[in-house]
């Protein structure tokens, strides 16, 4: 794609996340449309969308059902008074949210995406203890590898150094533990391994003092990691731990939520119930912002006082619940359960990962990791030694957009999470995209 002398002026007078403008403008990518699974750009070549934009497209591109809610609802009413009152389409979000959402999380407040969601459960969970005469509960415990949003308290949560050392100092109360991943070689095996990475979060909160830690927070499948795929015992350790020490377990399902895993949410994947869930990115399959916290009820308690007593969560976001936003995430919950898509999302992850099998063949391929559509692939120069092979992502990420192909790639390893609109067709167009580009980029590593 050749920039024009204007495109190249406005690209410097903005940013793009995580890139450096400079390595943009010698390969660029301009998008112009999208329709259902394919993105197309200025120049009208087609791009296999193999992760959802950014994990978010969980119905495709320009879903019909998601336009029409969109367009209803802009006829009716477009903004609602947060500070004066709230929306009758505001309700029924609430509602059908809480209607899905595993056990007693019925709790609701929808925001503009997953770092407000994050953030609000954070202040949630801080409130709620003050309020509880609990007031020195104030520490929350992550994992490193784990990325929760990019405001201050949702950065200071995560665990990912290059993206937030240039922000240090972070917020105080906020620690992190090893993901299973990064112990995984000391073990014997994977099960082994992951008792002992849950265990750690219980000795951080006794060595901490019980009495000041509110939170864990962690990702169900973690993103930023490499599809970080922990047991189910892992996540059952977590929620005894909580109980056992009175610290409310957060699961942060902006990127896992809403189908993907083979449920609406992880949590119901994984059978362990979380006390607040934190979403966005699919909840809007893209269409516009929306996130959302998801509370238990009974925590909802400590907010409900008598007139005056200012016990009210004190919180706020211009955009949250906005009207249309709404109307969009109730038709895209809809769509997701009167067409059991969560439940497709388990067949055709299970084809899906069959196909990625393949990629074993060339010797680089250490493991296929997720569930339902939610996949990774972790690269490897040699399948003993272990050793990442960061050169192959990086031509990957170049022979992929070649090729036609949008997925994530990060450099030791690469994810796919199709919209749940795929049928198998479309894996094996998807998958013929990604050993093309595979060979390419094995080939231009060994020259």
């Amino acid at each position: 794609m050749k920039l024009s002398t204007r495109q190249e002026q406005l690209l410097k007078r903005t940013f793009l996340d995580y890139r450096q403008t400079m390595d943009f403008i010698e390969n660029p990518l301009i998008m112009k449309s999208a329709k259902g699974l394919y993105y197309y750009d200025v120049d009208g070549k087609k791009y296999f969308d193999a992760i959802g934009g950014i994990f978010v497209a969980s119905l495709g591109h320009g879903h019909p059902r998601i336009i029409e809610a969109l367009r209803k609802q802009s006829e009716i009413m477009t903004f609602a008074p947060p500070l004066h009152g709230i929306s009758d389409i505001a309700l029924e979000f609430v509602e059908k949210l809480g209607s899905v959402a595993p056990g007693n999380l019925k709790y609701v407040k929808g925001f503009s995406g997953g770092s407000e969601s994050v953030e609000s459960a954070l202040k949630f969970a801080r409130q709620y203890f003050k309020q509880t005469s609990q007031s020195d509960k104030y520490k929350f415990i992550s994992r490193y590898m784990g990325y929760h949003g990019s405001s201050f308290g949702a950065m200071s949560a995560s665990g990912t150094g290059p993206r937030k050392t240039k922000f240090e100092p972070q917020m105080s109360g906020f620690l992190k533990v090893p993901n299973p991943n990064m112990l995984r070689d000391k073990f014997s095996n994977w099960d082994e391994c992951n008792r002992f990475a849950a265990r750690m979060f219980e000795e951080t909160i006794v060595c901490e003092d019980p009495d000041t830690v509110a939170g864990i927070i962690v990702e169900p499948i973690g993103n930023t990691g490499g599809i970080i795929t922990p047991t189910q015992e892992y996540y059952k350790i977590l929620r005894e731990i909580c109980d056992k020490y009175n610290v409310l377990l957060i699961f942060d399902e902006i990127i896992t939520g809403y189908g993907k895993t083979g449920n609406m949410f992880a949590a119901q994947t994984y059978d362990v119930t979380p006390d607040i869930i934190c979403s966005g990115k699919g909840l809007s399959s893209g269409v516009i912002p929306l996130g959302a916290m998801i509370a238990n009820e009974d925590l909802s308690k400590a907010f409900l006082g008598k007139p005056g007593s200012s016990v009210e969560f004190a919180h706020g976001n211009t955009y949250a619940q906005n009207p249309l936003a709404c109307a969009v995430g109730i038709a895209v919950i809809s769509e997701i359960s009167e067409k059991q898509l969560d439940k497709k999302a388990q067949k055709i992850g299970k084809y899906l990962y069959s196909k990625l099998e393949g990629l074993k063949k060339f010797g680089v391929v250490r493991e296929i990791r997720g569930k339902g559509i939610l996949l990774g692939v972790e690269l490897v120069k040699d399948t003993k030694p272990n050793e990442p092979f960061d050169e192959l992502g990086k031509a990957l990420k170049k022979t992929a957009l070649k090729n036609g192909l949008i997925m994530r790639i990060d450099p030791s390893w690469f994810a796919v999470a199709p919209a749940l609109i795929a049928e198998e067709s479309d894996i094996d167009e998807l998958y013929e995209l990604i050993e093309k580009s595979f060979k390419d980029a094995l080939d231009m590593v060994k020259g």
